[in-house]
C-alpha cells in the first residue's frame, strides 16, 4: 500500500471530515505554544521556539486544523548532519482531536511533501512511559513495513534538576522509496 492509499484509507476510516493540513506560519506560534501547553507531557519551549520552528522549518513541520483552530502540530526538522533523517521534535494533539490517528496522519502527510523526498529514516526521541507516542511511531513505521530499532540518548541527569525521565531515540526506517508527492 502507498503512502497515498495509507492517508486515504486513515481518513476514510476515522480522520474527522473537514480537517485541513497545512505548513505552520509565524502567525500560527502563539497557537502552537497554546496547544502544545494543553498537551502533557510535552515539554513547553517557549513562543518564540514555535516562531522560530513556524519560520524557518516550515518545510518539515505540519499543522491540523479543523473548522479553523490548530488541533494538531508535528515539529519536525531535517538533521543537519544526515540529510535522510526526519528529526521528530514535538507530535501534539488536541484532547478533541485524539483517538482518530491524528498523529500518525500527520506524519503520513509531511512525506507527501516533495522536502521529504530523500528521507529515508524518522527519528526521534521518546521517554519509556510515553505509551501514546510509541504506539503511533509503532503505527507509522509498520504503514512502511519498517523497523523500530531504540537505544538510549538522552539520561535523565543530563536535564539538570527538573526531574525529566530519560528519553530514547526511536529510529524508523527504511521508510521506502519516492513517497512525495
Amino acid at each position: 500500500m502507498t503512502i497515498k492509499d495509507q492517508t486515504a484509507a486513515a481518513r476514510a476510516i476515522s480522520v474527522p471530515a473537514g480537517l485541513v493540513f497545512r505548513k505552520p506560519t509565524r502567525q500560527d506560534g502563539y497557537s502552537i505554544y497554546k496547544l502544545i501547553k494543553q498537551c502533557p507531557p510535552l515539554d513547553l519551549n517557549s513562543t518564540y521556539t514555535y516562531l522560530l520552528l513556524s519560520e524557518h522549518f516550515a518545510d518539515s513541520c505540519i499543522i491540523a486544523e479543523l473548522d479553523n483552530e490548530i488541533v494538531g502540530y508535528i515539529s519536525a526538522y531535517i538533521h543537519p548532519d544526515k540529510n535522510d533523517v526526519l528529526f521528530v521534535w514535538q507530535v501534539a494533539v488536541h484532547s478533541k482531536a485524539r483517538g482518530y490517528g491524528l498523529g500518525t496522519t500527520m506524519l503520513q502527510e509531511l512525506f507527501k511533501r516533495s522536502s521529504m523526498a530523500n528521507i529515508r529514516f524518522v527519528e526521534t526521541t521518546v521517554g519509556p512511559e510515553n505509551k501514546a507516542s510509541r504506539k503511533m511511531f509503532a503505527r507509522f513505521a509498520e504503514g512502511f513495513g519498517a523497523s523500530v530499532k531504540e537505544r538510549e540518548y538522552f539520561e535523565s541527569d543530563l536535564f539538570g534538576p527538573q526531574n525529566h525521565e530519560d528519553e530514547n531515540l526511536l529510529r524508523i526506517g527504511p521508510v521506502g522509496e519516492t513517497h512525495a508527492a
